[in-house]
Formats: C-alpha cells, sequence, structure tokens
C-alpha cells in the first residue's frame, strides 16, 4: 500500500470537483468527431485543448503530436527518482458521431449533469475517463507532498479510435522511445457494474477478410448447365458450413495452435460475478445460447477465439424466381484471437484452408484487412496488483476481474513497447457509449480519480520492493 493518506485525497478531491467538471464540461463541448472530416478542426482543438490543460495540470511536458490522420497528445512527468517505474497512461479524445435528432434528449456537446449523472458525447468514452488522471495526480501530490509522482508519468491520448486508429501503430512505432514504459493503463474500458467494480485483464484481438468466389464468367442458365459446373454460391455455403465442427470448435487446421488455456483460478473467478445470462440475452436481442463446448457463456465472449460469418452473398437477390448459376459468390469472415494467437499465422490458415475446400472451376481471392493483435496480463503480475489495490482502497469493496470480448488499439502499445497492458475504467454498461445520451456516473468517475491517486505511489512501492 502507498503511503497515499486516503482522508486527505478525498478531501482534496471534494475541495476541487466542481473546477474539475467545469474543465470536462469545457472539453466535451468540442465535437471532436474524428470520423467526419468536417469535424477535423474540433479534433485539433480537442487535442490542443487537453495539451493546454495538462500543462496547467503540471506536466511540465506536453505536446501535440501530428498523424497522417488526426492528432494525439503526448504528456509527461518524471519523478525525479531514478528506482520508478514508468507508466504510460493510454485513452483517446475523439468521440463518436452524435446529433440531436439521433434521440439525444438534449444537445450532445452541450453537457448536463441531472441526478448525479453528466449527459454528453465523450463523458464515458473516453474524455471522463481521460481526464480523471488530471484530478488524480493532482490528489497525488497534494496527499503526499510530493512536487512529481511517484512514477515516471506518461499519457497518450490518440484522436482517431473510433475511427479504427488507422495511424496508430505507426505512431507508437514512430515514438517508441518517448513512449518507452514498464506497464501500460489503459482508460478505456468498464467495470461490470456499479454494485461489481472489476479489473478487466485482457481483450481479444481481431482478423477478418473477405473471399470472393468467381465461377462462370457471367450469370449461366441452371437447366442448361446447373449439376454440371461448379456453383460459387454453393461453394461459398459449404465454406461456412465447414467453418465449425459439431463442438461448435472452429474447424480450421492450426487455429487454435498457441492459445492460453484459462487456469482453473480464471473460470472460478468469472464464475463469480453475477451473470444473468437470460437477461445477457435479452441484451443480445437473442433466443439462445451457441458456442464452444465445455466454456460459458463468459469464457466463450471473453477467453475464446471465434469464427463469424459477418456476411455472405451471390447470385441473385431480387423478388421472385431466377434459375441461374451465378457467376460469383462473397463472405465477409472475422476471427477474435486470444492470448497466444498470431494474426499472420491465422491468416495463413485461413488462406489455406480455403484454396484446400475451394473446387477446380472455381477461382478465389481472399483479402485481409489490418489485425489487431490479443492482449492478455497474468492475475499475479505486479502492476495488475497495484490496480486492483488502489480500485479496492477507492471503492472499498473487493475488486473482481473481467476480460474484453472485443479489440482494440491497447494491443499495439504492448506488442511495439513490450509492455504489460493494464485496464483502468469506471465505466458501467448503463452508460450507453457510441448511443444516445450517453453519461458517466459522477459518483463512479470521482472513484477513477480516487483510484488514480492511490496508484502511483502503490505502483512505486511495489516495484521498488520487487
Amino acid at each position: 500500500m502507498s503511503d497515499t493518506p486516503d482522508s486527505v485525497v478525498r478531501t482534496y478531491i471534494d475541495t476541487h470537483r466542481a473546477a474539475f467538471l467545469s474543465d470536462l464540461a469545457d472539453w466535451l463541448r468540442i465535437p471532436s468527431v474524428s470520423a467526419q472530416p468536417a469535424h477535423a478542426a474540433d479534433v485539433r482543438r480537442s487535442a490542443e485543448w487537453l495539451s493546454a490543460k495538462l500543462g496547467e495540470t503540471g506536466f511540465p511536458v506536453t505536446e501535440v503530436w501530428p498523424t497522417a490522420g488526426a492528432p494525439a497528445v503526448f504528456a509527461e512527468w518524471p519523478s525525479g527518482d531514478p528506482a520508478a517505474p514508468t507508466v504510460l497512461v493510454y485513452g483517446h479524445h475523439d468521440v463518436q458521431p452524435a446529433v440531436r435528432a439521433d434521440g439525444w434528449r438534449t444537445d450532445p456537446f452541450e453537457p448536463e449533469v441531472v441526478d448525479g449523472r453528466l449527459y454528453a458525447r465523450g463523458a464515458a468514452d473516453d474524455k471522463g475517463q481521460v481526464f480523471f488522471h488530471t484530478l488524480g495526480v493532482r490528489a497525488h501530490l497534494a496527499a503526499t507532498g510530493r512536487t512529481a509522482p511517484a512514477v515516471n508519468l506518461k499519457l497518450l491520448v490518440e484522436g482517431e479510435e473510433e475511427s479504427g486508429s488507422p495511424h496508430f501503430r505507426a505512431l507508437v512505432e514512430e515514438r517508441a522511445e518517448r513512449l518507452a514504459a514498464d506497464a501500460v493503463i489503459v482508460s478505456d474500458t468498464g467495470m461490470w457494474s456499479e454494485d461489481t467494480p472489476t479489473v478487466c485483464t485482457g481483450m481479444r484481438g481481431v482478423a477478418d477478410c473477405e473471399i470472393e468466389l468467381y465461377g462462370p464468367d457471367q450469370d449461366i442458365h441452371s437447366g442448361s448447365f446447373g449439376g454440371a459446373v461448379p456453383n460459387p454460391a454453393t461453394v461459398a455455403a459449404r465454406l461456412v458450413a465447414a467453418l465449425h465442427d459439431e463442438d461448435e470448435r472452429i474447424a480450421i487446421p492450426g487455429f487454435y495452435d498457441g492459445v492460453v488455456e484459462l487456469t482453473d483460478r480464471e473460470r472460478e473467478l468469472f464464475a463469480e460475478l453475477p451473470f444473468d445470462e437470460a437477461e445477457w440475452l435479452r441484451t443480445a436481442k437473442s433466443r439462445a445460447t451457441l458456442g464452444e463446448a465445455g466454456h460459458t457463456t463468459l469464457e466463450r465472449v471473453w477467453a475464446r477465439p471465434t469464427a463469424e460469418v459477418n456476411g455472405i452473398g451471390g447470385g441473385y437477390q431480387g423478388p421472385g424466381g431466377k434459375t441461374i448459376v451465378p457467376s460469383s459468390a462473397h463472405l465477409k469472415l472475422s476471427f477474435r484471437l486470444v492470448a497466444g494467437q498470431d494474426p499472420d499465422k491465422i491468416e495463413q490458415a485461413v488462406r489455406d484452408w480455403t484454396a484446400s475446400r475451394v473446387p477446380a472451376g472455381i477461382r478465389h481471392e481472399i483479402t485481409f484487412g489490418a489485425a489487431t493483435r490479443p492482449c492478455l496480463t497474468p492475475l499475479d503480475h505486479p502492476a495488475l496488483q497495484s490496480v486492483v489495490r488502489a480500485m479496492g482502497r477507492a471503492f472499498g469493496q473487493e475488486i473482481r476481474f473481467t476480460r474484453e470480448g472485443g479489440s482494440g488499439p491497447a494491443a499495439d502499445l504492448q506488442d511495439v513497447l513490450g509492455a504489460p497492458v493494464l485496464f483502468l475504467g469506471i465505466s458501467v454498461p448503463s452508460d450507453g457509449w457510441h448511443a444516445p445520451d450517453e453519461k458517466v456516473e459522477l459518483d463512479l468517475l470521482f472513484k477513477g480519480v480516487e483510484t488514480a491517486a492511490y496508484l502511483w505511489g502503490d505502483l512505486a512501492a511495489h516495484w521498488r520492493a520487487s
């Protein structure tokens, strides 16, 4: 445990609460929508605003880093202690598109506090969760009497996460020396619920591809030629049918090579969560669960790889009949990857599997998009344990563990920097990321501030000890 007195931290946070919310509201008013070219200037303005505010916070180094797309913000505050670990906090300052007509009660870029909730686009995803670090580090300094953080603290806040982070990896590779860290803290995630605070220990990666299948040079009469030449739509259907075996395991040879299996302890921890499968199905707008045999729903979503058919098409789609053998068909597939899987090897396995199943007379082409690698931090990692202790102090209860079934750019930081990734987020499912009336629970937002205030001293103490 760090030497940060809890009561001093809480008093400091309460004293500065109003000013913090006023500043956050100013930032939220900037419509930094990276997906829309009309808002490019707003995204730049958001980066410049944050860089200036981090300077006011006390960071001696704040810079706006240009990319081939939207700018990122970098800040650095050295500890002055040669034994201190270096920690990089990641988040993003761009937001999803939002207009009143989408169903918002009020202007999405005019923040409003109602019943302890702050409503605005970006309130939870991700400006609120980035910004709590500014008050957190000041509370840490006030409570410890330090003039610099107990760790060498760096921030990287990108501007294109909501657009798929197309230039993020190149930025990290280009700036790897400046970004070097012993651990990465990602504050672009959430918790299980308001009553069950959790720490995420990993995210799945993703690879996706399109498969084009070509048969006859044009659509041909199924009476004259059907049954005597290969049909690309039939081949597409057979590929889809062959993706999984009878136990819903992915049937592509080599797909599971290297997969890091769940430990018994991890399975126990997942099982302890108050998971209501019927409610989960209602959220999924589905009527039954289905997945790899031998695994629970949470295990399937968080810790097992998947193969999904995102789209399939070919041949006549209009009203009535049209008896043809179509000239082409296509598939869109995606693969969620878990720790131990290499996207490059998965791509080759999919290519080999497809080639082995496409018959003579059908030409095929496969195009893969940019892949995202999975990331996973072991439960016993000292940095993860610091996050858990800091959250436990702030929330006053046991912290449980989750993983994230989706994918994000955090894995690029782990891959390029060689540092473990830890997740510190306080958002809850009801916050409505990407939806109308996005909000953040203010009580939880300030628990994030408090957690950050405790975290830096705890990391320094335990990494020094280890």
